[in-house]
């Protein structure tokens, strides 16, 4: 488990975070739309927070002809607190067979897609031990990778088997029975070993270790090793007509092994498109700091859906064209610059592998940066007016219809405007610190302070307040729990000028640049009026661009003279 205070949880800290079931029950009373499922999904449980996961071995054969998965999980863990029940989830139609702990079949009771397992062993505080869930069936098919959730069962163009699981949202739980909440992760990593018919391969999280090969059976077993923690979701399979083809990065940590997996027909496609990559590593490493899994190696893997951030597995569907899919979600023509899946993906590696939120709700800790992530990669290599056109131009894709923050407790993401708009309050944060020196050490810094680690909303802004010495506690009220953007609006008449914020949370108080007859300045609004003087009559005004908010002036154009 990942924490950004401590690894050693007392019963006081049990007691925040932990929801009992009738406390549940409650509030799902209090909110019809919330089930008993969603509490036990999204909330650290009592049958959760006594234990800390430390590894998975994942251990299945996958059978394409009847698209079916069986095998074991092998969870060791610590205890840090008594208790008797172990709360796990497996999400139907996959079913759970048994539950075995030192040769002994575990009673176990069922809610929902949770399951309540009863330890039978003596569990002393600080002891560990391990049990193996055995589990098999069919897993949901993915309709619509990766936004929907599954197996994708397909074809690759020469008729090959070509597999892939893809499970951010709906969870992990969808085809492997784990822990499945985000604030604790294996702190010694997961072993993944796969089975698959002989003529298939199986790539994975990690490197490689070893491969099996049962030729009575026809089938070969690879085995991939992840040594750092790792988010659930971002454990993989994708099974097809593989080859590889690598090279080495000399960055920030020394060498990183850069890993390629493709099918076998595209790989003259994917040794020109991936060359992508490099440039990736090489402009995230200068914004974010080192590469955060040198030791699990960076890899790309096509797979049969447009991509996914699956941590050292990032998976790639995009087609080998630059844009997303194509095109330019911004309209600039910067999208076009740049491959969005090979971008977009790989900066998750530092958004959202690196530094994880501990609650679905705060989503925005990996999509906001992420999407800015595109924007500081055209920074590095194009230049920052490019890189701000193409930010700007993705407020095209804001709908501003719920909060990008969701509830707490019960699995329940928020708005996707966590991608476009997050990027662009990220972008006018950075325009009010005004100092790219410092903008760029909080980037790093988080990714170090924050290494390997699970966070909440809170950390991150209380992190950019502290290192910015501004208090942008207002700003991301505004932005992140609230659907309105702000108006600045101003009544000018001979020198005096009223200024304030409309639309607009009470106590908004955020900074704007503008430019007065062309003269830059910044200016100090709040949500009630005030005056300013100034130097000359009737001057035009013009809103800094890269400020995402609305302007008005209440009398209309200035009188032109």
């Amino acid at each position: 488990m990942k924490t950004i205070a401590t690894m050693m949880i007392n019963w006081s800290l049990i007691a925040l975070f932990t929801i009992s079931t009738s406390l549940a029950a409650e509030v799902v009373n209090d909110n019809p739309s919330v089930n008993r499922q969603d509490i036990l999904r999204g909330s650290i449980t009592p049958e959760r927070a006594w234990w800390d996961v430390s590894h998975y071995h994942l251990d299945i054969r996958v059978e394409p002809k009847t698209k079916t998965i069986s095998g074991t999980n092998t969870v060791k863990y610590r205890v840090l607190a008594e208790q008797q029940r172990l709360q796990i989830e497996l999400q139907a139609p996959m079913k759970l067979d048994k539950v075995m702990q030192s040769g002994k079949n575990l009673a176990v009771q069922q809610d929902g897609y949770s399951y309540f397992i009863s330890v039978t062993e003596q569990h002393d505080i600080g002891s560990e031990h391990q049990l193996t869930l055995y589990f098999s069936g069919k897993p949901q098919v993915a309709i619509r990778a990766p936004w929907d959730g599954g197996i994708t069962w397909s074809k690759d163009e020469k008729g090959t088997d070509f597999i892939a699981s893809s499970n951010q949202g709906i969870g992990a739980s969808i085809w492997w029975p784990n822990k499945d909440h985000a604030y604790d992760e294996p702190d010694n990593g997961v072993t993944i070993s796969v089975e698959v018919p002989e003529h298939l391969v199986n790539v994975s999280n990690g490197r490689l270790i070893k491969t099996d090969h049962n030729k009575q059976a026809k089938t070969k077993t690879y085995h991939w090793k992840v040594v750092n923690p790792i988010n659930n979701y971002g454990i993989n399979i994708n099974i097809g007509d593989y080859v590889h083809f690598g090279e080495k990065y000399q960055g920030e940590k020394g060498q990183l092994d850069m890993d390629y997996w493709v099918l076998r027909h595209n790989l003259a496609k994917a040794k020109k498109q991936f060359k992508e990559a490099k440039r990736t590593i090489e402009a995230f490493e200068y914004w974010f700091g080192p590469y955060p899994f040198y030791e699990d190696s960076f890899k790309l893997v096509e797979a049969p859906y447009l991509g996914m951030e699956h941590q050292s597995s990032v998976t790639y569907g995009n087609g080998y064209q630059n844009g997303y899919l194509g095109r330019d979600r911004s309209s600039t023509g910067a999208g076009m610059l740049f491959d969005f899946i090979i971008v977009h993906e790989a900066g998750h590696e530092w958004f959202a592998n690196n530094i994880t939120h501990n609650d679905i709700a705060d989503l925005w800790i990996h999509e906001s940066f992420t999407n800015y992530s595109e924007s500081l990669f055209l920074e590095y290599h194009f230049g920052p007016e490019t890189a701000s056109q193409y930010t700007r131009g993705q407020r095209l894709n804001i709908a501003n219809q719920t909060p990008i923050i969701g509830q707490y407790n019960v699995h329940q993401r928020g708005s996707s405007d966590m991608y476009d708009k997050g990027g662009n309050m990220l972008h006018m944060i950075r325009q009010i610190i005004d100092d790219d020196d410092i903008w760029r050490s909080i980037l790093r810094g988080l990714n170090k302070d924050f290494y390997h680690q699970t966070v909440n909303s809170k950390d991150i802004e209380q992190y950019i307040n502290q290192k910015s010495a501004k208090d942008f506690s207002k700003v991301f009220d505004q932005y992140l729990r609230d659907t309105r953007i702000p108006t600045f609006e101003y009544f000018i008449k001979d020198n005096q000028m009223k200024l304030r914020w409309g639309n607009a949370i009470e106590g908004f108080d955020m900074p704007v640049k503008v430019k007065i007859n062309a003269k830059t300045h910044w200016l100090s609004p709040t949500t009630q009026w005030t005056t300013v003087t100034l130097k000359e009559s009737n001057p035009s005004l013009v809103v800094d661009a890269n400020f995402y908010v609305n302007s008005q002036n209440i009398l209309g154009s200035p009188t032109q003279k």
